[in-house]
């Protein structure tokens, strides 16, 4: 969502982040997505929420072939790339800044028969939404993208737009503070939510939302 980085300092530990690539293995398909944190911060890097939830995705318990599926602040576009691998028809989404940097990914990552199922489009959440078909969306999935504070009520407002009734959110994320927890308060407002997948080595979760108003086994 924000082209800056994390407040945290990043070294040592985010020293991996310079590289100008990051190389994986998903959906049968060798992947190598540019990084660029000089230059777009936190939107050019592969962080490892991004590869948790593609892990998660691969295990199947997700239906993806033909789903109509969106991703916010993509960053460098993993998560929407695997989606789009498994079948998914995906539309990946960044602020404007990062669009250019992400189509390119997808355009590398992707063969052309996959390439014909994604769409780059900017979004910067809370506005806008009327370019979005209202419940339009059958999965909508972000990685690491409840990190600041003033974005969670336009998210919120992201989120309840964009899911029909019968649509599922998953989140993947590391609860680094108290405002994230702060944030899956909010969230369970409007939608319930479930934990449904813990990556012990990275800390990273994946969360499962759908609207109160829908049952769970949809």
């Amino acid at each position: 969502m924000a082209l800056v980085p994390y407040v945290e300092n990043p070294l040592p530990a985010l020293s991996k982040l310079n590289n100008s690539s990051a190389h994986f293995r998903f959906a049968n398909h060798d992947l190598s997505l540019a990084q660029d944190w000089k230059n777009l911060g936190v939107a050019a890097v592969v962080w490892d929420a991004a590869v948790v939830m593609c892990m998660y995705l691969e295990l199947g318990k997700v239906e993806l072939k033909g789903k109509e599926v969106i991703e916010l602040g993509a960053g460098t576009g993993l998560v929407g790339i695997v989606a789009a691998l498994m079948g998914a028809k995906v539309t990946i989404t960044d602020r404007e800044p990062a669009l250019d940097f992400l189509s390119a990914n997808v355009k590398a990552n992707l063969p052309p028969e996959s390439q014909e199922s994604v769409f780059v489009s900017e979004l910067s959440w809370g506005e806008g939404l009327e370019r979005y078909p209202a419940g339009g969306f059958d999965l909508v999935l972000g990685a690491d993208i409840i990190y600041l504070e003033d974005t969670f009520v336009p998210l919120l407002h992201t989120l309840a737009h964009l899911c029909s009734d019968t649509a599922v959110v998953f989140l993947a994320c590391k609860i680094r503070y108290k405002r994230d927890t702060n944030f899956l308060s909010m969230l369970k407002q409007q939608f319930a939510v479930e934990e449904v997948y813990f990556d012990r080595q990275r800390d990273i979760h994946v969360y499962k939302a759908w609207k109160l108003t829908t049952r769970r086994d949809l």
